[in-house]
């Protein structure tokens, strides 16, 4: 029998009522399927929990602000535990969102199209369409 393990849903509250400007900012574009694909925040996945999770399409948005500067490594180390378990990560940083919030949505637009089967969606403004990684 599998083994269930309770989620840490005290911690996502916290860490929801804690959101960054950054991550306020980019769950307007995200709230309500406004991309085209349902989006929760602060879920635990695993050991980690993901800024924002598209369950359906195992797609995750992190957002990277000055901690993940001290150690990058754990980032590294947290995609490859994803992408081993089928997920994909899109990184932006802080000051992306913050600097050119419809670049980043239009970025994740694509990449839902892109997993969903190449549906047509307007190119990005601003960033590579080519920026998300699957590892």
């Amino acid at each position: 029998m599998p083994e269930w393990n309770p989620r840490n849903t005290v911690r996502a509250r916290g860490l929801r009522n804690a959101a960054t400007p950054a991550e306020r900012l980019l769950w307007r574009y995200l709230a309500r399927s406004g991309l085209g694909a349902k989006f929760s925040r602060q879920m635990p996945v695993g050991p980690y929990f993901a800024d924002f999770l598209c369950r359906e399409l195992q797609l995750l948005v992190e957002l990277d602000g000055i901690s993940h500067d001290r150690a990058p490594g754990r980032d590294g180390t947290r995609d490859r535990w994803m992408a081993e378990r089928g997920y994909r990560v899109l990184r932006f940083t802080n000051v992306e969102v913050l600097g050119n919030a419809e670049g980043v949505a239009t970025t994740i637009r694509e990449a839902i199209a892109q997993l969903r089967g190449g549906e047509q969606v307007p190119p990005a403004r601003g960033r590579d369409s080519e920026a998300w990684r699957t590892q």
